[in-house]
């Protein structure tokens, strides 16, 4: 059985305020000084901090003292046009009727019009599954435009009572009478740490790790980049390792055909020098490309090793081009789901040994 609990913004105040207790778990509202509501599901190990009414954006969350998520200029959540007004949260939606950064040829925003969206409504689900007591924020948001798409976005945010891993959910479902064009992609922007390894389920080689070798807008290439890049084209196993303290500019991946484990879910891993992790699982029966981005500067650290996505990130039109946008039928649902988290060091070392053996 789940209980529901409806949330409102004028439950949100500058002073912590618990909103709901389910044995070891806590959901507390606060607001944050640039006005953005948020709310903190918390158990003994840790903690994930979630933007309830901004996208259902993941901007923190850290679990045995580990902090799960990028480093950026951004102290807080602010309000914000596109993701770039924010750009500082450990995950976000990216999407959904388009994604990726625009080109010249696209009149989308950076990563489509959901990540900063304002939800509709939320909500708190508590109950028990079979890993035991859950607490988990809901919301949907609704898309309407004249003349054009119309959909229903309801995403999902879990945390177990004693688990140190959150399940991450999008729901989509087409509401208009004519086919809606559907690009999504689970934008996890885990911290960068200097000496950790990748671990993956597919070989470090050119025709699977492939690295981007075209240049974005918003990237200034230089010889050294452009020769960089070469070299990753060649030898893409000089970063499973990531033994440089900045990477900068960007470096992008795009990992193929991932091997999957027995019930068709494929696992990677971050893992730390100190022998623990951040780890993720998704199914890529829902989400075909997997997709890499790092980045460390002295603005920016961010280690995106794992962004499971329908399509690449290059904009709405190239990805017509190559066929990566999918035409979701009139009144038909997609479905998309994840988990992700910490793994401590006893952890991290069997999946380490999982992922080799499935095939990395």
């Amino acid at each position: 059985m789940i209980a529901t609990i409806p949330l409102h913004p004028d439950q949100f105040t500058a002073a912590p305020r618990e909103l709901a207790r389910f044995g070891g778990l806590d959901a507390i509202a606060f607001r944050y000084a640039t006005g953005v509501a948020a709310l903190r599901l918390a158990n003994a190990r840790g903690m994930v901090e979630i933007l309830p009414f901004m996208g259902q954006i993941i901007w923190h969350g850290e679990f045995d003292g580990v902090r799960l998520g990028m480093e950026s200029q951004f102290d807080s959540p602010r309000e914000a046009d596109s993701i770039i007004g924010t750009y500082g949260c450990l995950g976000f939606h990216s999407g959904l009727l388009a994604n990726g950064v625009p080109t010249a040829r696209d009149d989308h925003p950076v990563h489509g019009e959901f990540p900063v969206c304002a939800m509709d409504e939320a909500w708190l689900e508590v109950g028990s599954d079979n890993n035991g007591a859950f607490i988990r924020l809901c919301g949907a948001r609704s898309y309407i435009a004249g003349f054009g798409p119309h959909y229903r976005a309801t995403p999902s945010v879990t945390l177990h009572e004693t688990g140190s891993m959150i399940g991450w959910t999008m729901r989509v479902e087409n509401r208009s009478s004519f086919p809606m064009p559907l690009q999504y992609m689970a934008h996890l922007n885990p911290a960068f740490v200097e000496g950790a390894e990748i671990c993956q389920p597919a070989p470090f080689t050119p025709d699977r790790t492939q690295v981007r070798q075209a240049v974005p807008a918003h990237v200034t290439p230089n010889p050294d980049y452009l020769a960089l890049i070469d070299r990753l084209a060649q030898d893409p196993s000089a970063m499973r390792r990531l033994g440089q303290p900045e990477y900068d500019p960007e470096q992008v991946f795009y990992i193929r055909e991932p091997a999957m484990d027995a019930d068709g879910i494929a696992h990677l891993m971050l893992r730390r020098p100190e022998g623990d992790g951040i780890a993720v699982a998704y199914r890529p029966a829902q989400f075909p490309k997997l997709v890499r981005w790092i980045l460390a500067n002295g603005d920016t650290r961010v280690a995106a090793f794992a962004l499971p996505s329908t399509c690449e990130p290059e904009g709405r039109a190239a990805e017509l081009e190559k066929g990566n946008v999918i035409e979701l039928a009139p009144g038909a649902t997609a479905e998309f789901g994840l988990s992700f988290g910490y793994v401590d060091t006893q952890e991290a070392e069997a999946l380490a040994s999982a992922i080799a053996k499935i095939g990395g």
